[in-house]
């Protein structure tokens, strides 16, 4: 990939993946956020297209790929119509089980990773607690030592698709915060059952997405084997970091993705939509909001694809996610804003779509980092200003 465009290589991913979800239509997609039933065919097009492997290792079946390819294919997933509803099936897919491929033993990748790459195990991600939020160090889900491995016990929340999973991923603290030097240290990450009979998931009414669910999950006395342990006892923090990075990239393509999407269905709307005897795209009150969001969409690309540039050189690139994150996630919004007030009163019927990726779109204003959040990891790593909180 050079500055300013993509390789042969790269683009066939695009159109690869953009002809796949050609397949799914939004019909479907209105059909799955109406009832909110998982989009199993789509996922399972995509998993037997290979592209659930994006970027785990080849020896273990992925496609070894980078960053980049990867956000490139989730764009284009959620730029197709699918949005979030589409994106948010496989994003766990994508980065999330790269703590077991790059920190995990030996057995554990070759047993986990292809059954994931497959779509054979489905996974779930327990980090976020109701009482800690973003602070990650002040989670209270312990994790005792036993003489056969550990028992956790405690509570995680927006935890997206614990309906569904078989398998999770799940930090705990194994050593009392008080009694280590760093709040960091002392955190432990397993990948395990999701034994049901020690674990309740509670699934969270929420405002848009609905085909992928999120939930509130109660652990009480989950025995975890050994072997289930990733890496090195009290580690699982510094291993959750190296995901961060990517996540927030991926966030931040999606993002784009579906402000595209929006554009798309508003332009259309404005060329053929006629009012006092011409289209409406005629009129500069509504062409030049179509054309700000563009300019805003395409900004934010640059950001987030320089960003997966720089992960996949190996170079720091924690300013520009984040950055590319908050950008996305805005240009999105906007996009989607601009859609529905485009179409006037129809932006307000399900039929037209605006309104879902205009509810879909709230996802990356919020998710994975508020935008406050960003701006301090601006202020004090890029600026030099002094930690706020």
């Amino acid at each position: 990939m050079s500055a300013f465009e993509f390789t042969e290589d790269q683009e066939a991913i695009r159109e690869s993946v953009t002809r796949l979800c050609a397949r799914f239509d939004a019909a479907y997609w209105r059909e799955v956020d109406e009832t909110g039933n998982f989009p199993e065919a789509f996922v399972g097009a995509m998993a037997e297209g290979g592209w659930l492997g994006t970027v785990l290792p080849a020896e273990l079946g992925g496609a070894g790929l980078g960053l980049t390819e990867a956000a490139i294919m989730m764009q284009a997933v959620a730029q197709s119509g699918a949005g979030f509803s589409g994106a948010s099936a496989m994003h766990l897919n994508i980065f999330g089980p790269m703590p077991v491929a790059k920190y995990g033993s030996e057995a554990l990748k070759k047993k986990a990773i292809p059954r994931l790459i497959s779509g054979e195990d489905k996974i779930c991600i327990g980090i976020t607690e109701p009482d800690s939020g973003l602070d990650t160090t002040s989670l209270t889900t312990r994790a005792v030592r036993t003489n056969s491995g550990y028992v956790i016990s405690g509570r995680k929340v927006w935890t997206t698709m614990a309906q569904r999973a078989n398998k999770m991923l799940i930090i705990a603290r194994t050593t009392p915060r008080e009694e280590v030097k760093k709040a960091t240290e002392g955190l432990s990450l397993f990948y395990t059952d999701f034994d049901r009979s020690k674990i309740s998931a509670t699934v969270i009414p929420k405002m848009g997405r609905k085909a992928v669910e999120s939930n509130s999950v109660f652990i009480d006395n989950l025995e975890v084997p050994a072997e289930d342990l990733i890496g090195e006892e009290g580690r699982g923090f510094y291993y959750l970091l190296d995901g961060l990075n990517p996540e927030r990239v991926l966030f931040a393509a999606e993002a784009v993705g579906l402000g595209r999407a929006a554009l798309a269905r508003a332009v259309t709307y404005a060329k053929e939509r006629v009012v006092f005897g011409r289209p409406i795209g005629q009129n500069q009150g509504i062409a030049h909001p179509l054309a700000k969001s563009w300019a805003e969409l395409e900004a934010a690309n640059l950001m987030a694809f320089k960003a997966a540039a720089l992960f996949d050189a190996g170079k720091d690139c924690g300013a520009e996610a984040n950055a590319a994150k908050y950008l996305g996630g805005e240009a999105g919004f906007h996009a989607c804003e601009t859609a529905i007030l485009s179409h006037g009163g129809m932006g307000y019927a399900k039929e037209f779509d605006v309104e879902r990726y205009f509810r879909e779109s709230m996802i990356a204003r919020i998710a994975p980092i508020s935008r406050e959040m960003v701006f301090n990891f601006i202020a004090e790593r890029v600026l030099g200003l002094a930690k706020s909180y």
